[in-house]
């Protein structure tokens, strides 16, 4: 299954939340996505779980498009919002109930259907309590069940760990990871990046109603490193002082300084220049034990493309 944003866009007024986004990914993949608040991510989340119309463009889930076939795409989606609605006269299982109905699963299959998702979520001791009385996590962990009621093939997810506690958060992310090993397209919005960069297959980064990055980590980390110089981490048998003041008094070194046992190196220039200064380094009879390219984490990546600029 692919998951298609075409030209994307929604003006309220002279705002324009949404700005020609295009961006794609597939089953089995978790794609993040990323941008300071008020850059459009919870206006393009409505758009693809069909809660809302673009001004322009298009979005396609397995080919169905969000605005000409509404009916058949939202069969194919499980919508987690930022919030779990609270109603107070409802119990876990009984809200579940009544999403399963509503999707049309009949009775037996219907209580098969809840008990197996009550299962995975780890709800099934709490199936008899109010929606109400429920923490932050457990409500997080019921909006995630809704979203799964009816099996669909992708899950959109709007800031699911917001406001959780370090395990509550560790344990929606394998959650998570299981769900994307059952094929299932997974496509979250969060401002922890950390935790993104752990799970994510790639990412789309927004601002202002516009991608400024989309594809694989790798891809736009590689990116962003074309034309720049890349840092090399570099350790060796001797003193770490000797070596970064020879790495400061050589060709494409733009600048060198000592991180515990390692020196890091900005180097300028591209992989067949590091491959030359590893070969000098030798040739000078240091003893290298360790020199790899140190990658970027999404947080940087997200720093260094954003501006935190607002609409």
């Amino acid at each position: 299954m692919k998951v298609e944003v075409v030209h994307l866009k929604r003006y309220f007024g002279a705002t324009r939340a949404v700005d020609d986004v295009s961006f794609s990914f597939e089953s089995g993949q978790i794609f993040g996505f990323v941008g300071p608040n008020g850059a459009g991510k919870t206006t393009t989340m409505r758009i693809l779980a069909t809660l809302d119309e673009p001004t322009f463009g298009n979005a396609y889930i397995n080919g169905r498009s969000v605005v000409e076939e509404p009916e058949e795409a939202r069969r194919m989606i499980g919508f987690m919002p930022d919030h779990l609605p609270t109603h107070s006269d409802m119990s876990v299982r009984e809200y579940l109930d009544f999403f399963a109905r509503a999707y049309g699963i009949k009775s037996p299959r219907r209580r098969r259907v809840i008990e197996s998702i009550e299962e995975f979520t780890g709800l099934e001791r709490l199936r008899d309590k109010m929606l109400v009385a429920l923490s932050k996590g457990m409500k997080q962990r019921v909006s995630l069940a809704r979203a799964l009621v009816h099996d669909p093939p992708m899950l959109i997810m709007d800031e699911p760990a917001a406001g959780l506690d370090p395990r509550a958060r560790v344990e929606l992310r394998e959650l998570l990871k299981v769900l994307a090993d059952q094929g299932k397209a997974i496509f979250i919005s969060s401002h922890i990046l950390t935790e993104l960069a752990e799970i994510c297959d790639g990412a789309v980064i927004i601002e202002r109603g516009r991608i400024l990055r989309a594809g694989t980590i790798t891809g736009i980390m590689e990116s962003l490193s074309e034309g720049k110089h890349r840092t090399m981490m570099i350790r060796t048998l001797g003193d770490p002082e000797d070596l970064h003041r020879q790495l400061l008094q050589m060709a494409h070194v733009a600048d060198a300084r000592i991180s515990g046992l390692n020196v890091e190196a900005d180097i300028d220039g591209d992989e067949e220049t590091c491959c030359d200064l590893l070969a000098e380094l030798l040739r000078l009879e240091f003893r290298i034990i360790e020199f790899h390219q140190q990658q970027a984490d999404l947080e940087q990546v997200f720093m260094d493309v954003t501006t935190g600029e607002v609409q």
